[in-house]
């Protein structure tokens, strides 16, 4: 079933008689559980998707509806189906972090005989029990980004709208962002995180997709994503002291190009044979027959998979809005 369905929903801001077009058409579809990786620069349309999601925005076309729920129609149902994690903390003074997790319960009306116990909860899942008497002035950033991550949860939400939740974070407090995110997927949330960082994206998000300019480029499973727009493959080979020979059945086959810049190192054996291959996707396993037949002694044929950073350069061009 269908948890967020979004259809050419489009944004336009204007100010002083100028329009900004910060969303066009964008179109998307997530399931239950599934973990969609919001991935653009800044100014891409991020935070102006995730704000319409989250019903603080009205959109200027198209629609939204968020677990049967349309964002414009019905906002408090829309409110009470998710938990959204701004891009910043805010400011709270004089408050402790219990005292803030008891606010908001009260502000989601869960009952005044249940917070104790759904915020002691919260605080486990986040690893937070020992700061429940601390002021929230004094916390470490990546402590605040995981207070306000259990805020978010604390009226078990089946949508979590996370927007930057790592950013500004040093390395250990991602880590511990991230292994979070992934023990929610666990739980069974459907959950938007954008970011910006993409290597932590793909280790836990089964979908992904690339906005620029407020224009969702490409959306869908990461895996597919990576077949269609890396077009031609990087392949490692190793062979077993037949570097010469291998290197002339690679020269005289269609659809592989081989790097002249490493025949010397080859020759030598001492780096693996590297080529591209942009023949008909799913038939690279024909050079391996080939190298095969010919009485290569193949030790190895790997092709390293695309992550996102490459996918990203290839299909954006570094335009922000």
């Amino acid at each position: 079933m269908a948890t967020i369905v979004v259809e050419n929903l489009s944004r336009v801001f204007v100010s002083g008689g100028a329009k900004l077009t910060a969303l066009e058409n964008l179109n998307l579809t997530l399931e239950a559980g599934d973990v969609f990786g919001f991935i653009g620069p800044n100014g891409a349309g991020k935070t102006t998707t995730i704000k319409i999601l989250a019903t603080l925005l009205r959109p200027t076309s198209g629609t939204a509806v968020v677990c049967g729920h349309d964002v414009v129609q019905d906002p408090f149902a829309v409110r009470r189906s998710i938990g959204y994690m701004p891009d910043f903390f805010g400011v709270y003074d004089d408050i402790k972090v219990w005292e803030y997790l008891d606010f908001f319960a009260a502000a989601y009306k869960l009952p005044r005989n249940s917070r104790s116990s759904v915020i002691a909860g919260v605080l486990d899942l986040t690893d937070l029990k020992t700061k429940k008497e601390a002021y929230v002035e004094t916390l470490s950033r990546g402590m605040k980004q995981r207070l306000c991550l259990a805020k978010t949860l604390l009226h078990d939400p089946p949508v979590l709208l996370l927007d930057e939740p790592a950013s500004g974070l040093d390395p250990r407090a991602r880590i511990e962002i991230r292994e979070l995110l992934k023990e929610l997927q666990t739980m069974g949330k459907t959950i938007i995180v954008s970011s910006h960082i993409l290597p932590e994206m793909e280790e836990f998000c089964n979908k992904v997709g690339i906005i620029e300019k407020g224009h969702l480029i490409v959306s869908g499973e990461v895996k597919e994503i990576r077949q269609s727009v890396r077009g031609s493959m990087n392949v490692e080979l190793r062979v077993a002291g037949d570097e010469e020979l291998a290197t002339a059945v690679l020269k005289r086959l269609s659809g592989v190009s081989l790097n002249p810049a490493e025949s010397s190192a080859v020759t030598a054996g001492l780096e693996p044979i590297r080529f591209v291959y942009s023949g008909t996707p799913g038939s690279e396993h024909q050079v391996l027959t080939s190298l095969v037949t010919a009485g290569v002694k193949v030790l190895s044929f790997y092709s390293p998979a695309t992550d996102l950073e490459e996918i990203f350069m290839k299909v954006t061009k570094g335009a922000v809005n």
